[in-house]
């Protein structure tokens, strides 16, 4: 069942807390936290969820990390800007490449029904810049994914409300195929909590296998994992780029995930083909079973055609 949830007055009360009043493309909480606090039982992470299995915390959870700090920059209304803060208290203005961009920032609604990665523009004094990726009202995570040069690769992230009526939607349940703008994809593998598992995503269209996929932020596809609950942002990486002699460029994509922790996570698997970028979503379930176990199909989860391109779709 649908929850309708009213977050303006939701927004009033952060307002009258942090002396503040945040708008679309405004970060609600600038303070380095690890992760906001749900009532919702259904989206608060398990202990296990919590934990994990690394050493580490997946990327996403904090605010600041190593002496580096995301934080809000005031924008005019349709835009979301926000600057990294270095060690020494000062905007960074020089970062390394990394999939093609100086800057990745990705947000995703709470509920993750809503999801876009996009790439910002930097300023001379240290702020990224973009049209604002927040497309409808609701709590939504920004995760902003690069690497400072001289520093490690680093995913920040800061909770961002949108004022206005929500509708929150459930969770998807776990499917092996998925369609979006005429496109069948279809997921080989599953996750496996402490380990690196592949995962074999094939796309199709009318029938007939994909052969000719482009090349987009460096390789033939891109993958971002959310696990429920938290939103931790986890690291997948592709088996192989093109033109490496052994990489084709279709129908299959294969990448290599770790996932620290049982639970739910959706998928979101970006591809270039004829110019366009797509966007593919599944939901995966991280257990102890054996490894090639796929998730058990419950029949395609369309995340394209009528739906595609609703708030929390697209690509800048």
């Amino acid at each position: 069942m649908r929850t309708v949830t009213r977050l303006a007055g939701f927004a009033v009360g952060l307002a009258a807390v942090f002396g503040a009043t945040y708008g679309i493309g405004r970060v609600a909480d600038t303070a380095p936290v690890a992760e906001s606090r749900h009532d919702d039982a259904t989206t608060t992470p398990t202990a296990d969820e919590r934990g994990g299995t690394g050493d580490r915390l997946p990327g996403g959870l904090l605010v600041s990390e190593h002496g580096y700090t995301l934080e809000p920059v005031d924008a005019p209304a349709g835009e979301f800007a926000f600057r990294i803060a270095g060690p020494d208290g000062r905007p960074v203005t020089r970062y390394d490449v990394a999939h093609d961009k100086q800057m990745h920032l990705i947000v995703a609604r709470r509920d993750l029904s809503g999801f876009r990665h996009v790439h910002p523009e930097l300023a001379p004094d240290g702020t990224w810049r973009v049209d604002t990726p927040l497309a409808g009202p609701g709590q939504w995570r920004a995760f902003a994914d690069f690497t400072p040069t001289g520093g490690e690769p680093l995913t920040l992230g800061v909770d961002v409300t949108v004022p206005g009526e929500m509708i929150e939607r459930p969770l998807p349940a776990p499917a092996t195929s998925t369609t979006v703008d005429g496109y069948t994809v279809t997921l080989t593998g599953a996750p496996q909590p402490g380990r690196t598992s592949s995962l074999t995503l094939t796309v199709s269209r009318d029938g007939q296998p994909v052969t000719d996929l482009e090349p987009y932020l460096g390789a033939y596809g891109h993958l971002v994992a959310l696990r429920r609950g938290d939103l931790a942002y986890l690291h997948v990486h592709p088996d192989g780029t093109p033109g490496d002699g052994r990489t084709r460029p279709g129908p299959a994509v294969t990448f290599l995930a770790e996932v620290p922790s049982t639970g739910s996570y959706r998928l979101y698997l970006d591809f270039q083909h004829g110019g366009r970028v797509h966007t593919a979503e599944f939901t995966v379930v991280a257990d102890a079973a054996p490894t090639g176990d796929a998730p058990t199909p419950s029949g395609p989860a369309p995340t394209g055609g009528a739906d595609h391109g609703t708030p929390g779709h697209g690509h800048n």
